[in-house]
Formats: C-alpha cells, sequence, structure tokens
C-alpha cells in the first residue's frame, strides 16, 4: 500500500476508471464472437486453488458505473477480507501512476486533435472538454483520442459514479493489505496504440454526436453485468475492430496475467480484481487458468 495514495482527487481516480472501462467496453464490443466461449455459469466471484498456490479469488469488475447500480455483495466482501493482498489490473494506489499515465497519453507522430476533426467535431469536443475539466480542448490537442475518451466518458453516465477500483482500495487501506498491479500504465496505453489515432478519433466523436445511442449500449452492457452473465457480456459483438487488435489490448494482455497470478499467489492469499470482460471465451482468464492446472470455481 503506498502511503500517499490518499492525497489524489478522487477524480483522478473516476478518469483511470473511465480508461480501464474502455478496455471492457471495447473487448465486449470487439470481434471476438468468432472464439468458442466456455458454457460458464452466472458468477462474477470465482475461487482459484491449486499448483501451489494459496487459495485466492479472481473477481469480475465494471470500472466506472452509476453510484445506483453499484453492489458489492457480501461473499465478495468475506472473499476479500480473506485474502492477504490485493492485484488489480494497475496498481492504482502507486503514487507515480498519475505522471506515468501522463507522459504516455500524447501523440508522438506530429497528430493532434484539429488535424483529425472538421472545425465543427473540433467545436463539439471543445464544449465536451470544458464541461468535463473546465478548459478548452487547446489545452489537450496533442492527447491520444483514447485518452480524452477516458475523460469524457463519465458524461454518458447519470448522478454520482462509483468505481469498484476505488472501493477496493478504500478497503484495502482499512485492512491494511498491500495493492499490486498485474501491468503497468504504459503497457496498458501501448495496447491502444494499434488503433490509428483516426480511428480512435472516430469512436470518440461518435460518442459524444450519439450520446443517446451510446447511453443505450452502456445500459445494455451494465444490466447483463449486473446479472453476473460474464458469457452474455463476451458475445456482445460488433464489427469495429481487427482480431489483430482485439489481441493486442485483451487477448494477449490475458495470457499475460496467468503466470502473474500464479506468482503473486504463490505465498499469500490474494484477491484478484480485473475487467469481467477479461474472464470468459478461449482466450479469457478463466479458461487459460484452468489451461494452467489451475481449479476455477464459481462462489455461490
Amino acid at each position: 500500500m503506498h502511503p500517499h495514495c490518499s492525497r489524489r482527487h478522487p477524480k483522478f481516480y473516476f478518469i483511470v476508471s473511465a480508461l480501464l472501462l474502455i478496455v471492457f467496453l471495447t473487448a465486449c464490443a470487439g470481434k471476438l464472437g468468432k472464439e468458442k466461449p466456455e458454457n460458464l455459469p452466472k458468477s462474477l466471484l470465482w475461487k482459484i486453488e491449486g499448483n501451489n498456490i494459496q487459495p485466492s479469488y479472481l473477481y469480475g469488475t465494471f470500472h466506472l458505473l452509476p453510484k445506483a447500480d453499484f453492489i458489492m455483495t457480501e461473499k465478495t466482501k468475506t472473499a476479500f477480507s480473506s485474502a492477504g493482498q490485493v492485484v488489480l489490473e494497475l496498481d492504482m494506489d502507486d503514487p507515480k501512476m498519475q505522471q506515468s499515465i501522463m507522459q504516455n497519453a500524447l501523440m508522438t507522430d506530429g497528430s493532434s486533435i484539429d488535424k483529425l476533426v472538421s472545425a465543427e467535431d473540433y467545436a463539439t469536443l471543445d464544449a465536451a472538454v470544458k464541461t468535463a475539466v473546465g478548459v478548452g480542448i487547446d489545452q489537450f490537442k496533442l492527447m491520444k483520442p483514447i485518452v480524452l475518451t477516458g475523460m469524457l466518458l463519465p458524461q454518458l453516465m447519470e448522478g454520482e459514479l462509483a468505481s469498484f477500483e476505488l472501493t477496493f482500495i478504500k478497503m484495502a487501506g482499512e485492512q491494511e493489505k498491500e495493492i499490486l498491479g498485474l501491468e503497468t500504465p504504459e503497457q496498458q496505453l501501448a495496447a491502444f496504440d494499434k488503433i490509428p489515432y483516426e480511428d480512435q478519433m472516430e469512436d470518440l466523436m461518435e460518442m459524444l454526436n450519439e450520446k443517446e445511442k451510446m447511453q443505450g449500449y452502456f445500459r445494455q452492457m451494465l444490466e447483463t453485468y449486473k446479472a453476473e452473465d460474464i458469457v452474455s457480456l463476451f458475445n456482445m459483438t460488433d464489427e469495429n475492430y481487427t482480431p489483430e487488435e482485439l489481441d493486442a489490448f485483451l487477448n494477449a494482455r490475458n495470457r499475460d496475467w496467468i503466470p502473474k497470478i500464479g506468482n503473486l499467489a504463490k505465498d499469500k492469499s490474494t484477491f484478484f480484481a480485473v475487467g469481467a470482460g477479461h474472464l470468459g471465451g478461449e482466450q479469457g482468464v478463466i479458461h487459460l487458468l484452468r489451461q494452467a492446472g489451475y481449479s476455477v470455481l464459481p462462489v455461490n
């Protein structure tokens, strides 16, 4: 547990949670239907055992959501309390994380936001950024569109917001548990670099110009998540992304996490929390852990 995490404003955590949510939404919206997922039972909480690790837990999160939809079950609280440490996708209480994200948030090929959109769209984006952070888009025109999307994604949601990751950080502090990460912000943002800036910008403007459509899609995913139906989450498909892009920001990351999960849980019972979009499918964390010889069973 890093001692300085409480000094950062919670809004920073919401921006990070929004970036994580983009990974989750993209994973579930992409061309994943070509893989044959396991017929997994409905559960967000799974117990991991075997291969000489300490009994541990895997929980699927929805990174950012309206507080009215936020539910933390008693079995999840019990599993969390029983673990000796907490592992998230990112070590979100690392005081260096904000700096790391900002160092990797800028376009590096000479592009700028004003070169990627029409004057009309630039004005729309300017208004949205002013609503979000109080200053205009000119201050952020070198930022990668995917990072701007993370900044503006909360505008799709109504009311006060909640984050499983922020809640787990608070719980870890209260219970004096260490928090670790499966990957770094550099690794996570690098995955999005597989998507051309023009395509990132197109997705961002669709979010702003077709807000009702995107809100409907978000609500559909959220209701599926609340039903703990990780197979249906996995099967919510579209034709927006290439298999190479999806492998970069979903499947390859899942594969990379498996040995890390084994190493982290070797000596200490661990509560792992990752986006629920990572759990299902042939390249999902549950199936890959089972392939590696672990017992992974739902917690009832």
